[in-house]
């Protein structure tokens, strides 16, 4: 993927927005937060990715989807109409994605991480989930979540029971994993050990990712940086492209 930003232009990066939780409430208000900062952004905006995990948990059915965040998708149709790119990549929690928000708000959703040409900055772009080393079993389970088999067993669910049950599995993974999210892991920061690694095979300027839930902003090696976007639930953080290089910042800090 190309982009060639107008001088005055900016291109932002943000994820893991997990929308729906911890109660509705609290979701509301984190929703219409983002919405302040999709505002910001639409103001001096050529591209916005969304890297994954925007939904706690989203599965669209044949003629479903799971209700709630009407403001979000909406702010997201506004920005799109406007001729604003919206790149929307799948999270592990919000892998299901089928087509409805291409059709519904003019996104163009991304289930793989990419190689993305700002100007002349080389990025690679994805949510994180399942690359790096270790973390064998979710690797296995996310073969199984991507099966199209299972998919179409999951759909012969009601959806009252397929969504409850992946909000309670996700609400189960997420205090699991509560603990390591806070703490900096030093060397054994897996996305970041990847970033090495790929950076020994092609050269890019910014290996950026969500998942981690951690704002990180670390050296890979000569000119290239691995920058995790952090969490909204917590840190509200986001990246920001301008005049030739990406910022980590926070937003109503």
């Amino acid at each position: 993927m190309e982009l060639n930003p107008a001088p005055n232009q900016k291109v932002y990066f943000a994820s893991d927005f997990h929308l729906g939780v911890p109660t509705t409430e609290v979701s509301l208000e984190r929703e219409k937060k983002i919405i302040r900062w999709l505002d910001e952004c639409k103001k001096d905006a050529h591209t916005i990715f969304l890297v994954g995990d925007l939904f706690d948990f989203w599965f669209e059915y044949r003629s479903t989807v799971p209700k709630g965040f009407t403001r979000f998708l909406g702010k997201l149709s506004e920005i799109s109409d406007a001729g604003i790119n919206l790149v929307i990549f799948t999270g592990n929690h919000d892998l299901w994605m089928f087509g409805y928000l291409d059709r519904e708000i003019g996104a163009k959703v991304i289930y793989d991480p990419i190689d993305v040409s700002i100007d002349d900055i080389k990025l690679f772009i994805g949510h994180g989930d399942g690359i790096g080393p270790g973390d064998k079993g979710y690797k296995f389970l996310k073969k199984i979540f991507r099966n199209r088999f299972f998919q179409w067993c999951f759909r012969w669910l009601h959806p009252n029971i397929g969504i409850g049950l992946a909000n309670f599995w996700s609400g189960k993974s997420r205090a699991q994993a509560n603990d390591t999210e806070q703490r900096f892991m030093g060397e054994d920061e897996w996305l970041w050990s990847f970033a090495k690694a790929m950076e020994k095979q092609k050269h890019y300027d910014y290996y950026i990712f969500g998942h981690r839930h951690l704002p990180l902003d670390l050296e890979v090696g000569q000119n290239s940086k691995y920058i995790n976007l952090g969490e909204w639930l917590n840190y509200c953080t986001y990246a920001e492209y301008s005049d030739g290089k990406i910022e980590l910042k926070t937003f109503e800090a």
